[in-house]
């Protein structure tokens, strides 16, 4: 049984281009060496002793790079190529880390955290274009998993190695960790894949596309539903916020044990998403009651910290917001994409990627400032209720999007 269920499990994996598994490799190595985000907000308060509405400024900045970024990355893939982009982006974002640990001020942080982000998340729609790309058609969704599944075991890895390089080194060893992986991932691509030029699009689609301009911001559902994105990206990131200062004040927890917890939300992703994800695919399960599960999950999570007398609590917090990301996710991507009309599908989900940026600048500045003012206790509160209400939006768009079904069945 055990062998059928893992032959089951590598089938996913087979019928890959090679370029495919060298991407996936590339991801790899890049998000392992991303050990900077989840000490961030640590190394600001410990090592450069800024205040908690400063660091939330700070990284206020890193999501309006990361907009900034992603829009930019999108728009030159279009122009010149994402070969060219994904190279730029990853080489000289991997130089700039090394020059970021030399940086000490207030506002030289913000500027150079902003500048960094806009260079390195340009990477993300360059490498979603390359994907479409170099995977088969047949493949692509397949592709993407299995870039998501890199991503998710070098989140599982890096957030362990920075702790251990902190206690060891110091902070600034993860600046110089970060840029070397970023830089020998990217030149590994550079040296084993060719560029392949993206299909250019036929005279009917361009039409189409340029016909359905407007169709986005006319859709109520698929807007309400950006809207309880936002917040299970809001709850979601208060794990490299918010988190990580409330382990060391609250149960005196050091950077390996808050790496920890992090790993183990990236080790049970990497084994468990695939198959729950084909499970609900095979049942038919509707997407956005799967995400509102997730978004009412994350709620639950965050509730729990309230429980602030016993640290075994972080384990069971860390398990309802991993089983939360693996259903708001994946099912957010692919129900944002179901929503787009054919030939507009970039145009959506360069708006869906957005939100999850957008999510990031208030994660940052909304928990730091009620930490700040109010406590650890009034943010965990907060962050609850509102993954009620982001819940509620998501029954909302499940009763509109049923409503539509009627009126073209009615048709």
């Amino acid at each position: 049984m055990i062998k059928n269920a893992f032959r089951k499990y590598i089938d996913n994996f087979r019928g890959f281009r090679r370029e495919i598994w060298i991407l996936t490799l590339v991801t790899f190595i890049n998000r392992a060496g991303t050990m900077v985000l989840p000490f961030l907000s640590k190394y600001l308060n410990d090592d450069l002793h800024f205040s908690l509405p400063q660091i939330g400024n700070i990284l206020v900045c890193f999501g309006l790079g990361s907009m900034v970024g992603s829009w930019l990355g999108g728009k030159l893939s279009d122009k010149i190529g994402f070969y060219k982009i994904m190279i730029f982006s990853l080489f000289v974002s991997g130089l700039m880390f090394f020059g970021l640990q030399y940086i000490t001020s207030y506002i030289g942080l913000c500027i150079s955290i902003f500048l960094i982000m806009v260079v390195a998340d340009m990477f993300r729609p360059a490498m979603f274009v390359s994907l479409n790309v170099y995977a088969k058609p047949e493949n692509r969704t397949r592709a993407l998993t299995l870039v998501r599944l890199a991503v998710n075991l070098g989140f599982a890895a890096g957030p362990a190695l920075g702790g251990l390089i902190i206690m060891n080194i110091g902070y600034k060893g993860l600046f110089w960790a970060d840029g070397a992986t970023c830089i020998i991932a990217i030149l590994t691509f550079w040296l084993l894949v060719k560029e392949k030029k993206k299909p250019t699009e036929s005279k009917e689609e361009k039409a189409l596309l340029e016909a359905s301009r407007e169709s986005v911001f006319k859709d109520k559902p698929f807007w309400i539903f950006l809207f309880m994105c936002v917040i299970t990206g809001v709850l979601f990131f208060q794990l490299f916020t918010t988190i990580p200062l409330y382990h060391k004040k609250q149960f005196d927890l050091n950077e390996l044990q808050t790496g920890l917890l992090l790993t183990l939300n990236g080790v049970l992703i990497f084994f468990l998403e695939m198959p729950i994800v084909s499970y609900i695919e095979r049942t038919k399960l509707d997407k956005v009651k799967i995400v509102s599960i997730g978004c009412f999950m994350m709620a639950i999570s965050m509730f729990l910290m309230l429980l602030n007398f016993w640290a075994g609590i972080l384990i069971i917090m860390m398990l309802f917001m991993t089983f939360a990301e693996m259903f708001a996710f994946p099912f957010s991507n692919s129900f944002a994409m179901s929503r787009a009309p054919k030939g507009h599908e970039g145009r959506y989900m360069a708006i869906f990627t957005m939100s999850f940026s957008a999510a990031h600048v208030l994660s940052a500045k909304i928990g730091m400032g009620i930490v700040a003012v109010f406590g650890y206790q009034m943010n965990w509160l907060f962050m609850g209720i509102l993954g009620v209400i982001g819940t509620y939006a998501g029954y909302w768009v499940m009763r509109l999007v049923e409503k539509e079904k009627l009126l073209k069945s009615d048709l």
